[in-house]
């Protein structure tokens, strides 16, 4: 189906992802100039900490009582961009909808910090989360990362960087992720101009974050064991350029054996969880926290 008239009509007035000539600095302030607009859900209480590893993070819980589910969420960006600023929007409204504990990470970003600095970081955090579960208010048995795009890829990694040492992940939740940049896919050129998410914002992010492709830790459907992850959310939009990743994921991951539930949302753009004040995008965003909620 077409691009939805309102998502199309919000494109024609975005300013580029990456303008040409900005610095990485420019980027990132029109980032957050950008998701500044987002509505934001109350929740029962929002904290900002620095966790003993030294890694910066927002914690969000319910205004109900628990123990509750906890999220690990990062954020998308690139590995370049975002912040707890940019992503405090869908993090809010993630804790409301799931009725969950989120704690949003703020790991170090490239060209400053290269792959595999966001990695680290993620698994620091999210053992930290582990240990600390029930000064979160969490449920031990539910604890879930999540992450968008560059965020998503960065849950997936998790999901198997912590499989032999733990804490034991119940879902790991990615909503348009980047999961395999070992080769090309069809939507890739596809969908790669005109719909955000462009060949020059994918050229700065390669060239930036500098993974090697064939680790799994930048592409976790090479992971060598699939079958022992955590059950998955895979959400995937039509016009996105990392489409065809997030499928061959979900794919992967069933032939495995692992449980699955995908939701692909048509007429939709990459980042729909920023663009909370749009409401196609806020549904989309609630559709796929309940589906979330669901596997938790």
């Amino acid at each position: 189906m077409p691009v939805d008239p309102t998502i199309q009509a919000a494109m024609e007035s975005m300013p580029p992802l990456v303008a040409e000539g900005a610095t990485v600095e420019e980027i990132r302030a029109a980032y957050r100039v950008q998701t500044a607009k987002a509505p934001r859900d109350e929740v029962g209480a929002v904290e900002d900490r620095r966790i003993d590893n030294g890694v910066r993070v927002r914690i969000y819980r319910p205004k109900t009582a628990g123990p509750h589910p906890t999220v690990v969420y990062f954020h998308g960006g690139g590995w370049v961009f975002g912040d707890l600023e940019t992503h405090d929007s869908p993090c809010r409204t993630l804790c409301a909808d799931v009725d969950a504990v989120v704690m949003s990470v703020a790991y170090r970003l490239a060209p400053e910090h290269p792959f595999p600095a966001g990695v680290e970081d993620a698994v620091a955090a999210t053992r930290w989360a582990g240990e600390h579960i029930d000064e979160l208010g969490g449920d031990p048995e539910r604890l879930a990362v999540a992450g968008d795009s560059a965020g998503g890829n960065l849950a997936a990694v998790v999901s198997g960087q912590l499989l032999d040492s733990g804490p034991k992940i119940a879902v790991q939740g990615l909503f348009y992720a980047t999961t395999d940049l070992s080769r090309k896919y069809p939507s890739g050129p596809k969908y790669a101009d005109g719909y955000v998410l462009d060949r020059r914002a994918l050229k700065l992010f390669g060239r930036a974050y500098a993974p090697d492709p064939m680790d799994p830790r930048a592409s976790p459907l090479l992971f060598e064991k699939l079958a022992e992850l955590p059950p998955a959310l895979v959400v995937t939009v039509e016009y996105d350029p990392l489409r065809d990743q997030g499928t061959a994921y979900a794919d992967a991951l069933r032939t495995a054996g692992v449980r699955v539930e995908q939701l692909h949302v048509d007429g939709m753009i990459h980042g729909f969880l920023t663009m909370g004040d749009i409401p196609v995008a806020r549904r989309a965003t609630d559709r796929s926290f309940a589906l979330l909620k669901d596997m938790l």
